[in-house]
């Protein structure tokens, strides 16, 4: 296996690594974030046969139900994935078979920071069972979002929420500085952040948009006290 930590095995069985690098052979684009989740699964099986995926698995809490993303089921473990896939604008051809993209531009970045770390914290509560980890993963060719903001750039209301490369996520997050409640959000782990390349495809005048992807491992030692069970 391309890796030996042992957070970063999908149900006990297949690397991270392993299926980005075998996704990225034929996919280095996706139309959606649906359309990635769905070829992430359909590599997963094909690389681990004994895997089973299942798309928008209900986890039901006191008083609410949320919808995880994909929960793969092995033999040996479980593993709860959320996907992002946040984009700016992008047209070329790529991927076998060659397909043409006409990606469009998402814009908020502040709001993918937040709906990433919000992904993490809902993975503390999903993985609860000793044979289960999480993994949080966002693909995008949006540089801002792993690019480390310059010196003496003004303070941003997501400032607790950047997520570029060599930051670490952990505690109490606020957002602008707190004034908005909403917002906040309290990570139970310690979250290193690496961004790490996924593919460079060429554009509509050879223009090249490097993709790359950040994951996130999410052990079941990070959960708390909220029930969530999946049904």
């Amino acid at each position: 296996m391309a890796t030996t930590d042992p957070m970063r095995i999908i149900a006990g069985r297949v690397s991270l690594d392993d299926v980005m690098a075998e996704l990225s052979r034929h996919r280095p684009v996706f139309h959606s974030e649906a359309d990635l989740q769905h070829s992430f699964a359909r590599v997963l099986w094909e690389l681990a046969p004994d895997v089973h995926s299942r798309l928008e698995v209900p986890q039901r809490g006191p008083g609410k139900t949320e919808y995880l993303d994909l929960l793969c089921l092995g033999p040996e473990g479980r593993t709860a994935i959320e996907f992002k896939y946040f984009t700016r604008g992008w047209t070329g051809k790529a991927g076998t078979p060659v397909e043409d993209y006409a990606l469009k531009a998402h814009g908020a970045t502040d709001l993918a920071r937040l709906h990433f770390v919000r992904d993490i914290a809902r993975l503390e509560r999903f993985c609860r069972r000793p044979d289960q980890n999480g993994l949080a993963l966002m693909l995008s060719n949006e540089a801002s979002l792993w690019t480390p903001p310059g010196p003496g750039r003004r303070r941003t209301r997501d400032h607790d929420f950047r997520i570029h490369h060599g930051r670490g996520l952990a505690g109490t997050l606020l957002w602008a500085e707190g004034t908005y409640e909403p917002n906040t959000c309290t990570l139970r782990g310690t979250y290193p952040l690496k961004w790490e390349t996924y593919s460079e495809p060429s554009g509509a005048g050879g223009e090249f948009r490097e993709f790359r992807y950040l994951a996130v491992s999410v052990g079941a030692s990070e959960g708390g006290a909220d029930e969530a069970t999946s049904a």
